[in-house]
């Protein structure tokens, strides 16, 4: 699958179809849950741009910059687009139910837990990516309309559009 994913034999559409279909899916296997550090996004950037040079056959020691892959393949940087929609798709279907589950992220279930204070940053949280600034009573207000939903994150995260300060 490899060899035949990444020749030049095949149409770049289709060659662009099967890696989003294909290699994102196994790579993106429960992204709804996951919380995303700044560390993690880049990671996940650089994969997406080395999937882009191994369908373009373009070594790194090209020295071709990534918006000019990007161009090549006609394409921008969704990947981090991709895994906050299936996020909110995700927490959306959560938070419209009433179970356990919905219980545990709002923190609600009791149990024995030391209470004693982290050193260092504040740990991120499974929906801190999604909720901006304006806080969980909003999100939780915004689930149980679902246009205004998906309004919100259906098409509202965009892919990343990087502008360069030089």
């Amino acid at each position: 699958m490899k060899k035949t994913l990444f020749t030049s034999k095949l149409d770049l559409n289709l060659r662009k179809k099967l890696i989003k279909c294909y290699i994102w899916s196994m790579a993106l296997y429960g992204a709804e849950t996951w919380t995303l550090r700044a560390a993690d996004q880049k990671y996940l950037e650089s994969f997406e741009m080395w999937c882009w040079r191994r369908t373009e056959k373009i070594s790194w020691t090209d020295h071709v910059r990534n918006e000019e892959v990007l161009l090549r393949v006609n394409e921008q940087r969704n990947i981090l687009h991709e895994i906050r929609r299936r996020k909110a798709n995700w927490i959306g279907h959560i938070l419209r139910r009433n179970c356990l589950l919905k219980q545990v992220i709002e923190g609600k279930i009791k149990g024995e837990m030391e209470v004693a204070r982290r050193r260092g940053r504040r740990r991120k949280k499974l929906l801190d990516d999604l909720k901006g600034r304006r806080g969980y009573s909003h999100l939780k207000e915004e689930v149980l309309y679902r246009t205004i939903w998906r309004h919100r994150f259906g098409g509202g995260f965009g892919p990343v559009v990087r502008q360069n300060t030089e």
